[in-house]
């Protein structure tokens, strides 16, 4: 849902449809792992459900085996956001900025001003004049690289879509650029903008947060990264019925029609899986028999 989701992803997938190899999968018993299969409920054939993670070192993208015959046994791959779409980009560059003529300048006094455009011109050596009319919540991923513990970062849906690609598999995407701008405009632009001045001024806090739910992440651990994207520090708290669970409920909503037509591969953000509003639970709320894959 950040700036890394739609910038500079355009991908050229093929039309045709690739036969399915379909195989039986191994179930994981702990409850912790990234990958669910969805079958029950009328389905004649299982989908997938898969935890994403927006912005991971490069080094770090290994898809199991696992992972990938899921990819192969579905029809179709669905992403928060159509990112093979073109318009999708277009549409990101084109609402992006605030409403209203809102500037950055107007939500800060002149000594926050002065912080945040220091921070850009010292350590993103970028001039914060190029970002006057960009939403707050934006310009908080362009600060993502700081928190990396590298240089060379990549996103999990490119790495997806590539497999997508090499598989002749067709990309969809739950939501439109359009409504997820408008998520951001039900935010107050003050509170984006109190989020963006507090990540600034305390980064090396923000990394630690950020390496907590990175480390989560890697080691598959759905009940750690529960536990953070409900702390104040991951800032999903405060908002989390706008950020995550009407999106989870509008998702299954579309989902339990969808795979009823053909087997699916959805990749959504990790956080969108947990919790009693989340995928895994709603699945089950609906009929749905969801179990943990193992994935290494």
């Amino acid at each position: 849902m950040k700036l890394v989701y739609f910038l500079g992803l355009m991908l050229s997938l093929g039309n045709a449809k690739a036969q399915t190899n379909n195989k039986v999968l191994k179930t994981d018993a702990t409850g912790n792992t990234l990958l669910w299969e969805v079958s029950g409920n009328g389905l004649t054939e299982p989908g997938y459900l898969f935890g994403t993670f927006h912005l991971l070192c490069k080094d770090d993208i290994n898809f199991s085996t696992a992972l990938k015959q899921a990819i192969s046994n579905s029809h179709e791959i669905y992403l928060e956001l159509d990112l093979d779409d073109p318009a999708t980009i277009m549409g990101a560059l084109m609402l992006m900025n605030m409403k209203d003529g809102k500037k950055l300048k107007d939500l800060y006094t002149t000594d926050q001003y002065q912080r945040v455009s220091a921070f850009f011109k010292d350590s993103l050596k970028t001039p914060i004049s190029l970002f006057q009319r960009m939403k707050p919540e934006f310009l908080i991923a362009l600060l993502y690289p700081k928190m990396m513990p590298c240089n060379a970062a990549s996103s999990v849906e490119e790495a997806i879509m590539q497999l997508a690609k090499d598989g002749g598999k067709e990309i969809k995407g739950l939501e439109t650029m359009a409504f997820q701008a408008s998520v951001f405009d039900s935010i107050p632009y003050e509170k984006q903008a109190a989020e963006l001045l507090n990540t600034i001024d305390s980064l090396e806090k923000s990394k630690a947060d950020f390496s907590l739910m990175l480390n989560a992440y890697k080691q598959q651990r759905l009940d750690e990264i529960e536990k953070i994207v409900n702390t104040p520090e991951f800032g999903a708290a405060e908002n989390q019925e706008i950020l995550l669970d009407n999106r989870n409920k509008n998702w299954i909503q579309q989902l339990k029609i969808i795979m009823k037509k053909n087997p699916v591969f959805t990749a959504v953000g990790a956080g969108h899986l947990v919790g009693k509003n989340g995928l895994i639970a709603l699945l089950r709320a609906e009929g749905f028999i969801v179990r943990g894959l193992e994935n290494k």
